[in-house]
């Protein structure tokens, strides 16, 4: 009989709409758990880069100051040689030498930072 049957169908439709209703609802919590999680991984992400930032950073830096160190070595050791002889000196005028007047050689400074001496 045709009113069962169309009974029947809409039996079969209001189901179909709910179980579709359902289906969707769950896509839409798994689709909103998944952007949060995107969201998140794009956040490690920034941090992970800024991290990775301030290591290149610091890793240019050191690149930096050993560079500074290389470019002045001999500068430095000039520097070093010469207080340790100071030191010396002083300490054979503290011990009763007498260095009074005497230069054993002349020196010029030119003035910049860390230059050579000219002797």
């Amino acid at each position: 009989d045709a009113q069962a049957d169309y009974e029947k169908m809409l039996e079969d439709a209001s189901t179909k709409r709910a179980t579709d209703a359902k289906s969707m609802s769950e896509k839409e919590n798994a689709k909103a758990d998944t952007e949060v999680a995107l969201q998140e991984e794009k956040q490690k992400l920034a941090d992970t880069k800024a991290d990775a930032m301030g290591v290149a950073k610091y890793i240019s830096s050191l690149h930096s100051e050993c560079d500074w160190l290389l470019q002045y070595y001999d500068a430095r050791k000039s520097a070093r040689d010469s207080e340790s002889e100071s030191l010396v000196n002083a300490k054979a005028v503290l011990s009763g030498a007498d260095y009074a007047l005497v230069q054993t050689t002349a020196t010029v400074r030119t003035g910049r930072f860390m230059a050579p001496r000219v002797q």
